[in-house]
């Protein structure tokens, strides 16, 4: 199809008419409002109903403490471990021909295609106390599941595709023409990956962090199943709010469910300005 023809039919889709432009737009800020910005608004007045001391004291009760810093925690152990695997993974893939190549890029995928319980149910069978290498790890003094570590790689399991998706993508488009004339020039392979490979695809790099860390701060299903549900040692922010829930206390709930909609909304934020900061 020539360039004239597609202009176009790009024209052509423009110039819908009015009324159809007018109810593709009412029904996306429709669903917006519906699934996004309604559930937002109760979580943030249920949050606020008995004040701002009662919001700031449900917060600085111990076990949500406890929940905020092993969130955090758990957050900063798995997404530089998550960006560096992606990184390597993605240079790899769209660099390189090996054999298995279609086998990786499935494999990446694959916490994208099974439930997150089914992934925690995983770790429990390796690690548990009945699971395949649990005598060893008892034997050895070596806790995971309903601990910390349990958690942090079930975390990483669940997480691990995102920093890799978005680069495989980028990389690819970008070819290999450019690291192919700087190894002309007599640049190094390390050299080569730092002056060029990694300074272009920093943009997409950032995004799958920002991407992954918000899933793993999220993170309620995989975590649920190795975690134990122990109060002030393995509950994460979720499990926590889904305790205070299951004990009618709304109020300390909803604040500490706020702290995690507030992390998405920053999340998205700083995503957005990632994008656009890339597009120019």
């Amino acid at each position: 199809m020539s360039d004239l023809a597609l202009t176009r039919r790009a024209a052509k889709v423009a110039d819908e008419a009015p009324l159809a432009k007018a109810a593709a737009i009412a029904a996306a800020l429709a669903f917006l409002s519906l699934f996004f910005l309604a559930p937002l608004a109760v979580v943030i007045a249920q949050a606020s109903a008995k004040g701002f001391s009662a919001y700031w004291q449900a917060l600085a009760e111990p076990d949500a403490r406890a929940a905020i810093a092993l969130t955090l925690t758990i957050a900063a152990v798995v997404v530089p471990l998550n960006a560096g695997f992606g990184l390597a993974a993605a240079w790899a893939i769209a660099k390189f021909q090996f054999a298995g190549k279609n086998l990786a890029v499935t494999l990446i995928d694959l916490p994208f295609s099974v439930s997150p319980v089914v992934s925690g149910l995983v770790f429990v069978l390796l690690f548990g106390a009945q699971g395949w290498f649990g005598g060893f790890l008892a034997a050895h003094h070596v806790k995971i599941i309903f601990a910390v570590p349990g958690i942090a790689l079930a975390t990483l399991f669940v997480t691990f595709p995102f920093v890799a998706r978005e680069l495989i993508a980028l990389m690819q488009q970008q070819g290999t023409a450019e690291e192919e004339a700087a190894l002309t020039l007599g640049a190094g392979g390390l050299k080569t990956f730092l002056s060029v490979t990694l300074p272009n695809a920093k943009w997409a790099l950032l995004t799958g962090v920002l991407l992954c860390n918000a899933r793993a701060m999220g993170e309620f299903g995989a975590v649920s199943v190795v975690s134990g549900h122990i109060r002030g040692a393995t509950n994460t922010i979720p499990l926590q709010v889904e305790i205070l829930y299951n004990e009618y206390s709304i109020a300390a709930a909803f604040a500490l469910a706020s702290l995690l909609a507030l992390l998405a909304l920053v999340t998205l934020v700083v995503k957005l300005a990632v994008e656009a900061r890339a597009a120019r």
